[in-house]
């Protein structure tokens, strides 16, 4: 059942598209990753899903409700993490989220149950009596998240959560985001491609204020295509100059060589598995194939390729 529906939605800026007539949904329980490279809309976007800004025009529903007449009931339902992640370093972790509750309209026993759960799900338990000022960067990112499911919302929606946080800090947050997707739709939205390989189910990307695709992050990946990458390991006269001149191979580059054998990447075209013509040109030239390869299409080479050439997928 659809939680989240934009349709049509569009907002300017000084008369400046940033969101162009975009239209999509969510459903329950689904986490969706929104892409875009800087400028393309992905937090103006978030923006007014989370009513900090008002479209210009179409019509952004929640739970079937017009956002615009759903109002406080709406907001009471959306948790939100922004970029900037807002919060107080003079404040215990404990009064932050204390704050939060009561701007939350969370009293009594509703606001201890609220907060118990909050502070176990992020696991902040240990600096739950520390100045937020003193954390880590990791700590304020789960200070920011309990902050954000503190009223246990039915659609949680994180705009870079992971920014400025060291690996294994980002696979906290990562396996966080995780288990919170379990029992909340979540919108993400991330410059980290291999999040949201690892985290949602679906994938919207946006371009130019647009939406250039939408679908299940496998399908996507599979369709990434023009080009492919091809690794291969031989030894023998002439291995480069050879696969260099095969039709469709746009180009080949060496990569290590020793021993008399020699590793190339060939980039080429993807409307023909180039790997038989190889296998028989070693064949006929007597070489010694170590490695033949064909790499599949990545999220990288969608993104690229749509967001550079503004395509819809």
């Amino acid at each position: 059942m659809t939680l989240l529906a934009l349709d049509q939605v569009t907002k300017r800026f000084n008369g400046i598209p940033a969101v162009d007539a975009v239209s999509f949904s969510v459903d329950r329980g689904q986490v969706v990753g929104f892409l875009g490279p800087n400028g393309a809309g992905k937090s103006t976007t978030m923006r007014m899903i989370t009513q900090f800004h008002e479209p210009d025009q179409g019509r952004i529903t929640f739970d079937g409700k017009p956002l615009s007449e759903a109002g406080c009931e709406a907001k009471r339902r959306v948790g939100y993490l922004p970029e900037n992640n807002p919060l107080y370093g003079d404040m215990l972790v404990a009064e932050y989220l204390e704050f939060v509750a009561r701007l939350r309209d969370l009293e009594g026993t509703e606001r201890r149950r609220a907060t118990d759960h909050a502070v176990a799900a992020t696991g902040i338990d240990q600096v739950f009596y520390r100045p937020i000022g003193e954390l880590s960067k990791g700590y304020k990112q789960r200070v920011g998240l309990a902050a954000a499911i503190l009223p246990q919302p039915d659609l949680l929606v994180l705009d870079e959560p992971t920014e400025g946080l060291d690996p294994n800090q980002r696979v906290e947050i990562r396996r966080l985001i995780n288990a919170l997707g379990q029992d909340r739709t979540v919108l993400l939205s991330t410059h980290i491609l291999s999040e949201v390989q690892y985290t949602c189910s679906r994938l919207l990307i946006i371009n130019r204020g647009k939406i250039a695709a939408d679908g299940p992050v496998s399908d996507l990946v599979s369709r990434a295509g023009g080009e492919v990458r091809i690794s291969v390991e031989a030894s023998g006269q002439g291995v480069a100059d050879g696969l260099a001149a095969l039709p469709g191979v746009h180009e080949c580059t060496p990569q290590t060589e020793k021993g008399g054998r020699i590793s190339l990447i060939l980039t080429a075209s993807a409307e023909h598995d180039l790997r038989p013509e190889i296998f028989r040109l070693a064949s006929s030239r007597g070489w010694i194939l170590y490695e033949l390869h064909q790499e599949a299409g990545s999220l990288e080479d969608l993104f690229r390729q749509l967001t550079a050439t503004g395509e819809a997928a």
